[in-house]
């Protein structure tokens, strides 16, 4: 299995993908910003048929019209009246936007399906070098801002008040879920991108613990559910994607029953 370049290639983007997911996904999670993510990949789906319209990497438009987006979100603030409106409109017109540029681009239903699904097991060099570029850049900025970003991630009645630049943060944070989802489509899709991103996350929270606690637990859920799903796509020849979000269900499923007080 492991002497095949396509699947050597898939091990390695499904690795750091599952990493930056399961650690960034804490905050998403601890933020109760489960839904942005969920429409950051809707966004992300027209960036990647613009990308594909323009003659780019679908990863490289993906990146541009989700951190454009995560940028918008965050001049709107959280405390806009009309903000989740405002949301779900973007939302609305972004899926418009990717059918429109899939359409110009004179893509049939297979770039759809990839994009909206992920093809792993079609990445290339060039996709590889550039997943591990946006997973270094989102890592290295979340240890540098992990303490600030945990209190507002875990405490942001009080964050508001006692951390200094607070907008700054939280746009800083939208950024790095924009790129998160940008790289994490590339494995389970514009259309699923909140299981990489949120279930292993609220697993890891249902155990409790430090924040650097959870990060760890759902980094292993992540890991898990990706290289089992994996090697379970290449025996059987079905879709990673199917595998992932019934692997992390049930490790979550599991983790409910064995926490409930």
């Amino acid at each position: 299995m492991f002497s095949f370049p396509f699947m050597q290639n898939a091990f390695v983007v499904g690795t750091l993908i599952a990493i930056v997911s399961g650690a960034l996904g804490v905050f998403v999670v601890a933020r109760q910003m489960a839904f942005l993510t969920h429409v950051l990949g809707e966004i992300g789906f027209a960036g990647a048929a613009f990308g594909l319209f323009m003659s780019w990497s679908p990863l490289v438009g993906m990146a541009l019209f989700t951190t454009a987006a995560a940028t918008m979100v965050g001049q709107l603030g959280a405390k806009q009246r009309h903000a989740d409106a405002v949301i779900a409109t973007v939302s609305s017109v972004a899926i418009g936007l990717g059918v429109a540029f899939l359409a110009l681009a004179h893509k049939n239903a297979s770039a759809a399906t990839s994009i909206l699904f992920g093809s792993i097991f079609s990445i290339d060099h060039e996709n590889v070098l550039q997943v591990c570029g946006l997973s270094v850049i989102v890592l290295a900025l979340l240890v540098l801002i992990f303490r600030p970003l945990r209190h507002y991630a875990f405490d942001f009645a009080t964050a508001q008040y006692t951390i200094k630049h607070v907008d700054l943060l939280g746009i800083v944070f939208l950024v790095l879920m924009a790129l998160t989802v940008a790289v994490s489509a590339q494995i389970v899709g514009s259309l699923l991108i909140f299981i990489l991103m949120t279930i292993p996350a609220s697993a890891a929270l249902r155990w409790g613990g430090s924040p650097q606690a959870m990060v760890g637990r759902s980094v292993f859920f992540a890991l898990l559910g990706v290289w089992s799903a994996l090697v379970l796509a290449y025996v059987t020849d079905m879709p990673v994607s199917f595998f992932i979000a019934m692997i992390e269900a049930g490790i979550y499923l599991v983790t409910l029953a064995l926490t409930r007080a």
